[in-house]
C-alpha cells in the first residue's frame, strides 16, 4: 500500500487526487509532529498567563468574540462549537470528496500553526487510515469564516457523533469507532475552532474539479478532432503560423494538439466540402485554448491553497504572536471556481454545436446520421439532450462569488459563497462528461459514413474502443443505453 508522507513538502492537486483514488495511507514526519507539539506548548504557556484573551480560544465566536470564557469551560466551549455548527443540509457530498476534505484538513493542521495537540492530528490520521470518512452535506457554508458547517460534520466523528462512510456504506460513527478500535477524543482549547475554520470543503471540490477538468480538456480536443474529420474539415486553421501571431499559451497548445491528431488522417485525401468551416470546428484553438488558460490559472490558485494555512487565529510560536486575521476567507477559491465553471461550460457549449452540425444533413452526411431518415430518427434527440444539458450549464454559470449575505450580527459582513461556487461547478463538470459522451457517439457515427477512409491512429483507436460495445447505429434502438456506455467510457478515460 502506497503512502503520502507529509514532511514540509509542497503538494499538488494531482498528488491529492492520486492519494484519494489509490487509497494511500497518510503518514506525518517526526519533524512536523515536533513542530505541531512546539506550537501547542507555546499556546498552553500563553494561556497560563493571567488576563490573556485570545479570540476563539478563551472567547466566544463570531459576534460573541468579546465574551470571555472561564478556563474550566475551554474544552466544553470547543465541543459546543462543533455541535452547534453541524447545521448542514441538502444533498450528501460524494464520498470521495468527503475523504478529500478529511485529507486536506489533516494537511492544513500539520503545518503547525493551528495550536492543536499532536494527539488530535494523530487521531484524524488514524480515522483516515482506517477508512472512516465523515458524512457531510452540501449546504451550510458561506465560504467565510471558513466552511464552518461542513467542517463541523467532519469534526463530529472525533466525538463519536454523526455518521460516517465505511466501505462505501453509511453507518453510525460510534459503532464504526468501536469496530475499528478507535477511541473518541476530548477537544481542548482552540481545537474545535481549528477544525472548523478553513476552506477545505470548497478546496476539496476544487481539487476534484481541476484534476478531472484538465483531463476533460485533453479529451475535448481529441473528440473535437474526430468531429472535424467526420465533417471533412480543413486542417489549415490549426497551422502554427496562425497561432504564432496570436500567441496565447492555451490557444497555441490546443492548435498544436489538434494538428497532430489530424495531420496523418486519411480524410485529408477527400475533397474539401467548403471554403471555410463553421466556428465550432475552426475556432477550437481559440475556444478550447481560452478554457485551457483558465484551467491553468485555477490550478495555480488551488495548488497554493492546498499548501496554505487557512485557520484563525494563527499561532506563530517562533515570534511569540497569535494573530487573528482572515485566512479562512475563500474569495480566491470562489472566483476561480466561478471562472472554472464558465471555462468548462464553454467546452460543453461548443461540443453541442459540433453535434448539431454533424446531424444537420450537410457535407454528404445523411440527416440525423441515419440511413433511413423519416423511418428512423437517428441522432435527432441525442442533440436535443445535449442542448438541454448545455443550457443547464449556462444557468449554473451565474457567479456565486458576486453574492454576499451579512451573518453573525454583522461581524461577518462579507462572505465569499465559495461553497456554492464549488457545488455548482462540480455539476458543470458532470454535465460536461455527458456532453462529450454524446459528441463521441455522434462523431463516431458520422465517421462510419466516411468509410473506407480512416482517420489518424489516435482517433481510430477511440472509435475501436467505443465500437467494442456500441456498434454503428444501423436503425433506431434504445439510445439511452448507448449514451450511458459512452458516458462511462469518458469517465474511465479521465479516471
Amino acid at each position: 500500500m502506497s503512502q503520502l508522507l507529509l514532511d514540509h513538502n509542497t503538494l499538488s492537486a494531482e498528488q491529492i487526487s492520486d492519494a484519494i483514488h489509490h487509497h494511500y495511507k497518510i503518514e506525518i514526519s517526526p519533524s512536523l509532529k515536533d513542530k505541531v507539539k512546539r506550537n501547542r506548548d507555546f499556546l498552553d504557556q500563553k494561556l497560563s498567563q493571567q488576563d490573556v484573551v485570545i479570540y476563539g480560544i478563551n472567547t466566544g465566536f463570531g459576534s460573541l468574540c468579546n465574551v470571555r470564557i472561564s478556563d474550566e469551560n475551554l474544552g466544553k466551549l470547543q465541543e459546543n462549537l462543533v455541535l452547534s455548527h453541524a447545521c448542514g443540509m441538502g444533498e450528501l457530498v460524494p464520498e470521495e470528496i468527503c475523504r478529500t476534505i478529511h485529507l486536506l484538513k489533516i494537511i492544513n493542521l500539520s503545518h503547525g500553526y493551528s495550536g492543536i495537540r499532536p494527539e488530535l492530528l494523530n487521531k484524524l490520521v488514524d480515522l483516515y487510515n482506517a477508512g472512516i470518512t465523515p458524512v457531510i452535506f452540501q449546504q451550510g457554508s458561506l465560504g467565510a469564516s471558513g466552511d464552518l458547517a461542513p467542517l463541523a460534520h467532519l469534526s463530529l466523528m472525533l466525538l463519536g457523533k454523526g455518521q460516517v462512510y465505511v466501505n462505501g456504506k453509511i453507518t453510525d460513527t460510534n459503532q464504526a469507532l468501536i469496530e475499528k478500535g478507535i477511541d473518541i477524543i476530548d477537544l481542548k482549547s482552540k481545537e474545535g475552532l481549528a477544525l472548523l475554520n478553513g476552506t477545505q470543503f470548497s478546496l476539496a471540490y476544487a481539487t476534484e474539479i481541476i484534476t478531472k477538468g484538465q483531463k476533460l480538456l485533453d479529451l475535448s480536443n481529441k473528440i473535437a478532432a474526430m468531429s472535424m474529420d467526420a465533417y471533412v474539415c480543413d486542417i489549415a486553421p490549426f497551422d502554427h503560423l496562425l497561432h504564432d501571431v496570436r500567441p496565447h499559451l492555451g490557444q497555441r497548445k490546443v492548435a498544436q494538439t489538434i494538428y497532430s491528431y489530424l495531420e496523418s488522417s486519411g480524410i485529408r485525401n477527400l475533397q474539401r466540402q467548403s471554403v471555410q468551416d463553421p466556428y465550432s470546428f475552426r475556432c477550437v484553438p481559440q475556444v478550447h485554448g481560452a478554457s485551457l488558460t483558465a484551467i491553468l490559472h485555477a490550478k495555480d490558485v488551488i495548488d497554493t491553497e492546498i499548501n496554505s494555512v487557512t485557520d484563525n487565529p494563527i499561532v506563530f510560536d517562533e515570534v511569540d504572536k497569535v494573530l487573528s486575521g482572515g485566512n479562512f476567507h475563500a474569495q480566491p477559491l470562489a472566483l476561480i471556481l466561478d471562472y472554472l465553471a464558465i471555462a468548462l461550460s464553454e467546452l460543453g457549449s461548443i461540443s453541442e454545436r459540433r453535434v448539431y452540425q454533424l446531424i444537420n444533413g450537410d457535407r454528404g452526411l445523411p440527416a440525423f446520421l441515419t440511413k433511413y431518415p423519416g423511418l428512423d430518427s437517428g441522432f435527432m434527440i441525442a442533440q436535443y439532450t445535449a442542448a438541454s444539458i448545455a443550457s443547464q450549464n449556462k444557468q449554473y454559470c451565474t457567479p456565486a462569488s458576486i453574492d454576499s449575505i451579512v451573518s453573525s450580527k454583522g461581524q461577518e459582513d462579507h462572505v465569499s459563497m465559495a461553497a456554492n461556487a464549488a457545488t455548482k461547478c462540480y455539476k458543470v463538470l458532470q454535465n460536461l462528461i455527458s456532453l462529450l459522451a454524446i459528441e463521441l457517439l455522434t462523431a463516431a457515427q458520422a465517421m462510419e459514413f466516411r468509410r473506407p477512409s480512416v482517420s489518424s491512429p489516435e482517433i481510430e483507436a477511440m472509435i475501436t474502443e467505443l465500437r467494442a460495445h456500441v456498434p454503428m447505429l444501423e436503425e433506431d434502438r434504445l439510445m439511452h443505453v448507448d449514451m450511458k456506455f459512452a458516458e462511462n467510457l469518458v469517465k474511465r478515460w479521465i479516471s
